[in-house]
């Protein structure tokens, strides 16, 4: 086993080692172990200082924010009121100042009274109750030993807790499965309380003691939860279920939100009431000493547990379950399910969970339920692509003013000030979304942002931008609002306009920007410019320049937005930004400012290779045409390039014959998008977990190649668009599509995406039956 190990962040304290009931369903008292029998009813006062004292020192050697300790049993109520303030205090003292210390206690419910909550209130102690629903299926198994209902104490103690001056403390309630009961009757019971959490556990099982299936169904369990699901789901969700909402957040690439499915290391040790340390309590479930460790509080420290082989092999994620497990699509959602539920003699662990079945059957019933409701609009609609990076564009942008907290000096404060007043407008609050929406906007504030976060100063351009980008806004809305913006360099840049030259070369100071019906004016020291609409290349000024036609250069210096339209003809009006100071985010250096010919030469090739496009596949290209608003020229470097930067830009290296130059621009459109997606949406978890065999070979590649899926989706996702302009990069794409949609890492959205890339290449004829290629001579033919 490799790695360090996971230090510990939660412990079960066994306050009392017996029980007021007896459920015959127990772990701990009706299981294969039962070492209970020999452990001190209550624990000591030198148990509860050791343990207090060994947390406390874990927590600091491995600075601990936080630590859980559940107070458990048998019941733990039975240890009394007095035992329990002995455990608090110990507790609380021995953290103070070391790590926020989170009490718990788990209990049946039966002991509860104010006197008990009264002193959970004064420590915070969270309050948990096991309930198994309505009255029939509490009473199958909860029962005392004389076989009276159990149910009336507790419902008499959760509404105890769910008084006004209680209700703080309520942690909600765990309910384990039965089959044999009503799984509606169960649910509505629940949900009845208004619990803030209810907890479905499964009984706990292993291969040699098979969980009951009266009916013999290998799905039985998942079906009982999928009609509780149903039902919570015609509910509104009233209430949180742990099992459901962890399913929920894997299957969009979030993390496991319980111990008993997903991937997630456990950080969990048991403290029984004789101080001695055990693995998880559901071992008991396995066999006789399975969860023992042959360790105590008494000589051992809490690391030396955690370097114990069981409690690794529960905190190695994918390499901790069975190959059988490794292969499944849903390994992310369960996790090979809870480790005990794995067992069977005399091969151990190393096996599938006893609930394979159930569960399989359980993640895929709420995917089936739920996707349509789950998934993001914006892999489905370019629209809605748009608007989600416009609002993390916004988000970034608070995030800066927030990390600046003042930091940015008056320059920013009162650049941040007018852009309040510049969103008060309708069309000003346009303006600000079409300025912000630029691509080197997203560039400014990464940049920044790391800056801030590094803790180094940020001063300058970087401060400055923001009054250039408010400036902007208010020309294209003409606002008749005066803006200061810095110029540095004699030149003062305003986002998607242009640059104006306010001085000589090594002039720096602030102008006011102010627009007018006729265009903007820029007062500096030295005087007035005005810039008039329409207004083109001058000595004063360089507008931001839009290329359409057959090479053709066009001015866009007129202020208004600036952004794709259609051209004449099959070429569509493109933006040339050589201008922005943050378009140097390429892998190869941005060109220079292009004199006109240079220009006109850029923008012809651009137009040659763009009517091959708008010809071939003119869905994408019309799509391409309305996202692209930045397209820079650079030094050199492959054709068309994706830098770091918001959606809608490419940099473009020009000179490459029209066919290579459509194939790179098509290529480099797929993979700005694919990345835009992945920015507002999780398209796979868990990647690089496993090596996926690539269905094609580069020229001159010899061996196999194995990728992790990131690749994977990002090749498979630019040869499905480039392969219906030049349909030889189709071949391997359809087995590629299998392979993704095989895969574990595949999230709701994911699948969603794998959807939408088998409709693109629907239709043509491929290997795997459900989608493939023509070849380019038949592509000819056809046209």
């Amino acid at each position: 086993m490799t790695g360090p190990a996971v230090p510990f962040r939660e412990i079960v304290l066994k306050v009392h080692s017996r029980c007021d009931l007896a459920c015959d369903h127990c772990y701990v008292y009706e299981h294969a172990d039962q070492s209970w029998r020999t452990r001190p009813r209550t624990i000591s006062d030198h148990v509860v200082s050791r343990t207090a004292r060994r947390l406390a020192e874990h927590a600091r050697t491995h600075a601990l924010p936080s630590v859980t300790v559940i107070l458990h049993g048998g019941e733990p109520l039975l240890a009394g009121p007095a035992r329990l303030r002995r455990v608090c205090e110990e507790f609380t003292s021995a953290l103070a100042g070391i790590a926020e210390l989170d009490l718990r206690i788990h209990t049946n419910g039966l002991q509860l009274s104010p006197r008990y909550l009264d002193l959970f209130d004064e420590f915070d102690v969270k309050v948990g109750i096991s309930l198994d629903g309505d009255r029939a299926a509490n009473d199958r198994h909860r029962r005392y030993a004389d076989g009276r209902s159990s149910h009336a104490l507790v419902l008499k103690a959760v509404e105890l807790l769910r008084q006004d001056r209680y209700r703080h403390l309520d942690l909600g309630l765990l309910c384990t499965v039965d089959i044999a009961n009503d799984p509606v009757a169960v649910l509505d019971a629940l949900t009845g309380l208004e619990p803030p959490l209810i907890d479905f556990l499964l009984p706990h099982a292993t291969w040699d003691e098979p969980p009951p299936r009266p009916d013999g169904s290998p799905t039985a369990y998942a079906e009982w939860l999928l009609t509780v699901f149903d039902r919570w789901q015609e509910q509104g969700r009233p209430v949180p279920v742990r099992l459901f909402s962890s399913v929920l957040s894997t299957l969009s690439g979030g993390p496991s939100l319980t111990e008993s499915l997903g991937l997630a290391p456990t950080d969990l040790v048991v403290v029984e009431t004789d101080g001695q340390l055990e693995q998880v309590d559901s071992l008991k479930s396995a066999y006789e000493g399975a969860a023992a460790t042959g360790f105590d509080v008494f000589t051992h420290s809490f690391d030396e547990v955690a370097a114990h082989p069981g409690v690794r092999a529960r905190q190695l994620g994918l390499a901790g379950v069975s190959e059988t497990c490794r292969r499944c699509p849903v390994v992310r959602s369960c996790g090979g399910g809870l480790y005990t539920h794995r067992y069977r003699s005399p091969g151990g662990f190393d096996n599938p969970s006893v609930y394979c079945a159930d569960l399989a059957a359980l993640i895929r019933g709420i995917e089936d339920r739920t996707a349509a409701a789950t998934e993001s609009p914006a892999v489905r609609d370019p629209d809605e692509l748009l608007a989600a990076q416009h609002d993390l564009t916004r988000t970034l942008l608070a995030a800066l003013h927030d990390g600046l907290d003042g930091r940015g000096g008056e320059a920013w404060e009162t650049a941040w000030a007018l852009a309040a007043e510049v969103e008060g407008d309708p069309a000003g609050q346009a303006g600000l979304d079409l300025v912000l929406a630029h691509p080197y906007t997203r560039t400014w504030l990464l940049e920044t942002l790391e800056a801030v976060r590094a803790g180094r100063p940020v001063e300058g351009p970087p401060v400055e931008r923001l009054a250039a980008s408010v400036a902007a806004a208010a020309v294209h809305a003409g606002l008749d609002l005066a803006v200061p913006v810095a110029h540095r360099g004699g030149r003062l840049f305003l986002p998607t306009l242009g640059e104006v030259r306010a001085g000589g070369a090594g002039e720096a100071g602030t102008a006011l920007v102010r627009a007018d019906g006729e265009g903007f004016t820029v007062h500096t020291a030295g005087g007035a410019l005005h810039i008039a609409r329409g207004e083109g290349e001058s000595p004063h000024w360089s507008p931001v320049r839009r290329l359409a036609g057959a090479g053709l250069v066009h001015v866009a210096g007129e202020p208004g937005p600036v952004r794709a339209a259609d051209g004449p003809g099959p070429v569509p009006t493109l933006v040339l930004d050589d201008l922005d100071p943050y378009r140097s985010c390429f892998g190869a250096p941005a060109a220079e400012w292009l004199s006109p010919s240079a220009a006109d030469a850029w923008s012809a090739s651009l137009a040659a290779a763009w009517e091959l496009l708008a010809e071939a596949v003119p869905e994408q290209a019309a799509e391409a045409a309305a996202v692209l608003t930045a397209l820079t020229p650079l030094a050199g470097g492959a054709p068309v390039q994706v830098g770091r930067h918001g959606y809608g830009a490419l940099g473009i290296a020009a000179g490459e014959d029209p066919h290579t130059l459509a194939t790179a621009l098509l290529r480099g459109f797929r993979r700005t998008k694919l990345r835009a997606l992945a920015e507002v949406t999780d398209l796979y978890a868990s990647d690089g977990s496993w090596d996926h065999r690539m269905p094609w070979r580069e020229e001159r590649e010899e061996r196999e190649e194995f990728v992790p899926f990131s690749r994977l989706l990002a090749e498979t996702y630019e040869r499905v668009g480039v392969g219906l302009f030049a349909p030889r990069f189709l071949a391997g794409v359809p087995q590629a599509l299998d392979m993704i949609e095989e895969a574990a890492e595949t999230t709701v959205d994911g699948k969603q995406l794998l959807a939408v890339m088998r409709k693109e290449i629907n239709g043509t004829h491929g290997t795997s039956g459900r989608n493939g290629c023509k070849t380019d001579v038949e592509r000819a033919a056809m046209r």
